[in-house]
């Protein structure tokens, strides 16, 4: 059983289940999504599906209600970073690590020596190495870059217990028929689009149209361009994101693998397969500090459950090469320092070109299916 510490209701965990992904990008969306809803024996209509995402809204169970966006394919960089706060300064790394606009999250995690893990993110790739130092020399502390060399999975989907169990609801199909054009660079109108998008939607009836408003263009531009962003993956998805604190995923396990070189082909794909694995990515090791290679991030709704899907993961491990004791570890987060999330605004405008199709030329391009 999937339980919660929020109070849903069976029409709640339907939401939840069902629309983590593929929702509609269509002028009135929520009609599509209630009537398959209602195909799977959960009644609502249309009004009444816009009222309870925006009760989850309002009340912390979700995050935000619309695109995920890639940040990494709108510009920019993000790179995943360790290091040693000795015990008797914690505080004060922390805080002076966090005084960086650039770092995004920052993490306290159960380890004997890199106990403090964040993420800086910025425009340009220099930057980062720009940013260590200035760290490094403020703290008085190494610093490990850990960017991401191969992404296998990124999906963090949160299932619970109740209607639509296998959240397989995918909408995604609908709205205007548009083809991938995998511009390197984003126009004007679509970084504004971006940046307008990036917190929610609003949670309306017509919240595509709400956007368009905002932006001063077209709505057929902006269900155009959000679903091509889809296919060009400078979105992930949209729908709604759950806050997985909300939903009892309270404990949150990174763990790490030495695996051989040799066999990160076949082990990324492998793992990325178990569902409760929400990301998964191949990263460099540092000699004589770090000798992991491997991560996939794991949460559960207890110590025991977290512990169970971790030996499960080393299961399928096991099934690729002899897994020892010093090949893998569990590092388990036990402090939240910092997260305001990644700073899209510098890095959509450093890849941001005047040239290139804008809002005007696409209006009329795209036919709505």
């Amino acid at each position: 059983m999937k339980t919660v510490d929020a109070e849903l209701t069976p029409l709640d965990r339907a939401i939840v289940n069902a629309f983590q992904g593929g929702f509609p990008v269509a002028e009135r969306p929520f009609e599509p999504a209630a009537l398959a809803l209602r195909e799977r024996g959960v009644e609502v209509d249309a009004d009444g599906l816009v009222e309870r995402v925006r009760h989850l809204d309002e009340t912390g169970v979700l995050s935000r209600f619309g695109p995920l966006v890639n940040a990494e394919a709108i510009g920019g960089t993000a790179t995943l970073v360790a290091m040693h706060a000795p015990p008797e300064r914690f505080d004060e790394v922390a805080e002076q690590v966090n005084g960086h606009r650039e770092v995004a999250h920052n993490y306290e995690r159960e380890h004997p020596h890199l106990n403090m893990w964040f993420v800086v993110s910025v425009a340009e790739q220099g930057n980062v190495e720009e940013v260590l130092a200035a760290i490094e020399e403020e703290t008085g502390q190494p610093t490990y870059n850990l960017p991401k060399e191969r992404e296998f999975r990124v999906e963090a989907k949160f299932l619970v217990d109740g209607p639509v169990p296998e959240g397989d609801i995918d909408l995604s199909h609908l709205g205007p028929a548009v083809e991938p054009e995998h511009r390197a660079t984003l126009t004007p109108a679509e970084r504004d689009l971006v940046l307008e998008v990036q917190g929610g939607l609003p949670v309306t009836a017509t919240p595509y149209r709400d956007i368009a408003e905002a932006l001063g263009v077209e709505v057929d531009w902006v269900l155009a361009t959000l679903k091509r962003f889809v296919l060009e993956g400078k979105i992930r998805r949209v729908g709604v994101v759950p806050n997985h604190y909300a939903l009892g995923y309270t404990e949150n396990g990174m763990t790490v693998w030495n695996v051989p070189d040799e066999l990160v082909d076949e082990v990324g794909p492998a793992v990325a397969s178990l569902e409760f694995v929400t990301h998964c990515y191949q990263r460099p090791r540092h000699e004589g500090v770090w000798p992991y290679n491997f991560f996939a991030m794991t949460h559960g709704r207890s110590e025991e459950e977290s512990a169970k899907r971790v030996e499960q993961v080393r299961e399928r491990m096991a099934e690729y090469w002899d897994v020892g004791e010093a090949d893998w570890d569990t590092l388990f987060s036990t402090r939240i320092l910092k997260k305001t999330g990644i700073r899209l605004d510098e890095r959509a405008d450093a890849n941001t070109s005047e040239s290139g199709t804008g809002a005007e030329e696409t209006e009329s391009a795209t036919d709505t299916a």
